[in-house]
């Protein structure tokens, strides 16, 4: 068994870790932990999120330099489930003492000189593990996350987004020059699990934000190597993303490449469910699925790709991370085989 520790363990995605982690045949948890200064520090973990009371009895501990020094003896992985300026700080130190890393933020997703500063508002200082990451879009980086140290996990509107994009990109069907628009809403657990106003079911109302300068813009152009037109929006309900994708293809594509594209692409690895009914969050919610259909008028395709954000689009795909990274099922812990 391999020990992982998780380090943002008390919010939503970092809970979910914990039990995925906790489940899985080949992995045991090697410590929760938060930040020095997190009201969860030294709370048991079934205090925070109850369903796991007598299952997962550990305390969430706080991440201080006896932990670092555990961590550094004890664990066999690491997993950043932290702010991106937190887990950019950390990873170089987790690197150096050779554990890998799978970092669920966006500190090591997309390499460039200024991309940092803009989109995320501080300035990058570790150039050489940006450019080492794999993009651990699990589907479709395989041979990269198993080589790599360092497995940057994508974001979730980027992983519904690129999961329904690259089989037409990498077919060749799609209309040169024209961008993909992606109109996606997401649950509100996709803001974190601090208290706002804003993500207040009181308050939220079906609602667009990010117009024309979210950060995972540039994170999906980049990895589908075609600009896109990508358009977030907040929903009233607690987790999962629907992403409607307007595709303009080329002249003369058919139905049976359309279908071979994502028949290829995705048959025989369970987790991306080619269906034949337009998905929905209710399919997807809870699981490690994400679901495809299409339809096309023309020259205008039309792809809905639903997951849940926290499981497929954050936990779940960390674990086939780990599980491709370490030669286990890709399903492990996921999916009953």
């Amino acid at each position: 068994m391999l020990k992982a520790a998780i380090i943002g363990a008390s919010g939503y995605t970092g809970a979910e870790l914990a039990g995925l982690i906790h489940a899985h045949p080949n992995l045991t948890l090697a410590g929760l932990y938060v930040s020095e200064g997190s009201l969860d520090a030294h709370k048991p973990f079934a205090s925070l999120y109850p369903r796991w009371r007598g299952v997962i009895d550990a305390p969430v501990l706080p991440l201080d330099d006896d932990a670092l020094s555990r961590i550094y003896a004890d664990a066999d992985l690491v997993l950043l489930a932290t702010a991106h300026e937190v887990s950019h700080d950390l990873a170089p130190g987790f690197l150096a003492k050779g554990l890998p890393v799978f970092d669920l933020s966006g500190a090591f997703r997309v390499p460039g000189d200024d991309f940092y500063q803009r989109f995320y508002g501080f300035t990058h200082q570790f150039g050489d593990w940006l450019s080492k990451a794999a993009y651990g879009l699990a589907e479709w980086n395989q041979d990269a996350i198993k080589q790599a140290q360092l497995i940057a996990v994508p974001g979730c509107y980027p992983t519904a987004s690129l999961t329904a994009l690259k089989p037409l990109q990498t077919a060749g069907l799609m209309a040169a020059g024209r961008k993909p628009i992606i109109s996606a809403v997401s649950g509100v657990t996709g803001a974190g699990r601090k208290a706002s106003l804003a993500t207040s079911f009181c308050e939220v109302s079906f609602k667009p934000y990010g117009v024309l300068n979210h950060r995972h813009q540039p994170e999906i152009s980049h990895h589908l190597s075609n600009q896109v037109v990508f358009q977030p929006h907040l929903g009233n309900f607690n987790r999962g993303i629907l992403a409607t994708i307007y595709v303009e293809l080329n002249d003369d594509v058919t139905d049976e490449q359309i279908a071979s594209a994502y028949h290829s692409a995705y048959d025989g690895q369970k987790i991306v469910r080619i269906t034949d009914q337009w998905p929905q969050i209710n399919d997807v919610a809870g699981t490690p699925f994400c679901d495809l259909h299409w339809a096309r008028d023309g020259n205008q395709l039309i792809v809905v790709s639903a997951i849940d954000n926290l499981l497929k689009g954050a936990a779940s795909q960390a674990i086939q991370c780990i599980n491709i990274h370490q030669g286990f099922s890709p399903l492990a812990g996921l999916v009953q085989e």
